[in-house]
């Protein structure tokens, strides 16, 4: 079993939520719609300042997913290069 979890900026959601259910991946998630907070990119602060947020997707799933899942998340990285669009596995 694998922990997947992806932080992104919520300009993209629609992008990855659709590249996803294109391939058959991520039927089965958490997500954490509004989260605020500074990476490598520009801080996603949700105010006047930083306006832009981000969500977090958090997925359990077996290994041969957890693969397409980051080669999903890179297709959608290379189409967005600016976005924060960030994942992890364990």
């Amino acid at each position: 079993m694998k922990r997947v979890e992806i932080i992104a900026n919520l300009s993209v959601e629609e992008d990855l939520m659709e590249a996803f259910l294109s391939a058959g991946i991520v039927k089965a998630y958490t997500k954490i719609p509004v989260v605020h907070g500074r990476g490598h990119s520009d801080p996603k602060m949700g105010d006047a300042v930083w306006p832009e947020e981000n969500f977090i997707l958090l997925v359990y799933c077996d290994e041969d997913e957890a693969c397409h899942i980051e080669k999903t998340v890179a297709d959608i990285k290379a189409k967005f290069p600016s976005e924060g669009i960030k994942v992890f596995s364990a």
